[in-house]
């Protein structure tokens, strides 16, 4: 059954649809973005000097270690004037320990990549609104728990608890809009997600500015979340996810209170109707059992099997790249706090020049080429005989970039899998996608001063932007529901 053209009875995009998207999907979008840089700040290293034993009030403000090999420093000293303390601070996380905030960043990126995973089994088995709140549940409960730890590896412990849950807990509010609304809307909803979540990059530096203590930030940025629980009510599930399982009669009180909202006058005669023509439909498929899916599905046919591998591809670039690019920031200049809100402010221009854009040319042409001009700025930001006011620039450029590609891709991968595998194919990409934020941490700290990172991202998104051209374009085609849709897609 084509949901698409059914859709059209029961409103593609009305009241129903904008107050979903409005109201409760882009304030879900703002725990991802929140907890996956909060670390950054928790684990700043100020500037920091040995401070001599036998002379306790005399200091030797020298940022570097003493002898750290054999621990003849005791007594550390801190600058506290940017931060009031961070673990780094509280725990000495300088010298012989100095690799700890980087191996602390890699363990949240590799646990983000398991919860990513297990999180597609969860998305297509349970249903997108149960997977939401399971690991709202999950990164609320660590992220509040991070406040309270007492050394390093309880932290640290935490820590994987909330990055099991990012950034998957992001999939639901990106792929539940596209699933209520008609080909011709879709843009306007990933968009909108994609802006809630700049804007909370945004919210995010202002409240790191006003937080300058780790506890304090920590709890600033996990308890606020809590009352997202409340939502349960008013967060429906995927009548899309619905259908394709089987389970028509919940999918139409769904549908129902969704034509009475968008004021569409649907009988009870139309709805039986339905129902007949849907089961005729379902039992027609090779398998008159619910047929469970698993990753294999993805590349049994050839088609199906190239897009999977080429979204997966250019997801991996567009993580690593977006992720980096905003690991990198704080490291732009003295003043972190500017770095990272001008990181996040510098995406919100790249919307204004998408929405008319990607409804007039679609996707295919657009992503290729945000990704070309985002790789080449990467590249000419580490051009050694220029200075840093280009570097600014040439990053400010490379963050629109890479922010136009992500909120293109996020609206075309979920476009070109088939519904039955929709979540299963966003998360094996997007568990593709964390292996590069495992790794950055630990370029950056061995290519410290020599923007080795800049030049892996750039050389990745030219890489990238050449993958794009084998893929289908989607622009205003219905929705894939079944494998064999899939596979009969190119």
């Amino acid at each position: 059954m084509d949901f698409d053209k059914m859709l059209i009875d029961f409103g593609e995009y009305g009241l129903y649809q904008k107050r979903l998207i409005w109201l409760v999907v882009l304030p879900c979008v703002l725990p991802c973005g929140f907890h996956a840089y909060n670390q950054l700040f928790m684990a700043s290293i100020p500037e920091h000097w040995c401070k001599d034993e036998e002379h306790i009030n005399h200091t030797s403000k020298i940022n570097q270690c003493l002898d750290s090999m054999n621990n003849t420093c005791k007594y550390w000293d801190y600058d506290h004037s940017r931060y009031l303390s961070t673990i780094v601070t509280e725990w000495d996380l300088v010298c012989s320990k100095q690799f700890y905030p980087t191996f602390a960043l890699t363990i949240f990126g590799l646990s983000g990549l398991f919860g990513m995973l297990l999180f597609g089994f969860i998305q297509d088995g349970l249903g997108r609104r149960p997977a939401f709140f399971i690991y709202l549940f999950i990164e609320c409960i660590f992220g509040i728990a991070t406040a309270f730890a007492n050394d390093f590896w309880t932290w640290l412990i935490f820590r994987i608890g909330v990055g099991f849950t990012v950034p998957a807990i992001l999939a639901t509010p990106n792929v539940l809009p596209i699933e209520f609304v008609g080909p011709a809307h879709r843009t306007t909803c990933i968009l909108l997600t994609n802006i809630a979540h700049s804007i909370g990059m945004v919210i995010l530096s202002l409240v790191l500015y006003a937080f300058r203590d780790w506890r304090q930030l920590a709890l600033a940025t996990s308890l606020p979340f809590t009352v997202y629980f409340l939502y349960w009510w008013s967060f429906p599930e995927s009548p899309r996810w619905l259908l394709a399982c089987g389970k028509f009669e919940k999918a139409k009180s769904i549908l129902l209170k969704m034509a009475k909202v968008n004021g569409k006058d649907i009988s009870l005669h139309y709805m039986d109707q339905l129902k007949i023509k849907y089961e005729e439909e379902f039992n027609n498929q090779k398998s008159k059992t619910i047929k469970k899916y698993n990753v294999f599905h993805l590349f049994r046919t050839p088609n199906l099997r190239l897009k999977t591998i080429a979204i997966t591809f250019i997801w991996f670039v567009n993580t690593t790249v977006y992720v980096g690019l905003s690991y990198y920031a704080p490291a732009l200049s003295s003043d972190e706090h500017l770095n990272f809100f001008l990181a996040g402010a510098v995406e919100l221009p790249t919307y204004i020049v998408l929405w008319p854009a990607m409804a007039k040319f679609g996707r295919k042409s657009l992503l290729h080429i945000s990704m070309l001009v985002g790789g080449c700025a990467c590249l000419a930001a580490t051009f050694p005989i220029l200075d840093d006011q280009w570097t600014l620039i040439m990053f400010c450029i490379g963050k629109m970039g890479i922010s136009s590609s992500y909120v293109i891709l996020s609206l075309f991968a979920p476009e070109l899998y088939p519904t039955v595998v929709r979540g299963l194919g966003i998360s094996v990409s997007s568990v593709a996608g964390m292996i590069g934020p495992v790794g950055l941490p630990v370029i950056n700290y061995v290519g410290m001063g020599s923007q080795l990172s800049l030049i892996v991202m750039g050389v990745l998104q030219i890489i990238g932007a050449f993958v794009t051209l084998i893929l289908p374009e989607t622009k205003n085609c219905h929705l894939p529901q079944t494998l064999d849709d899939g596979e009969e897609y190119k």
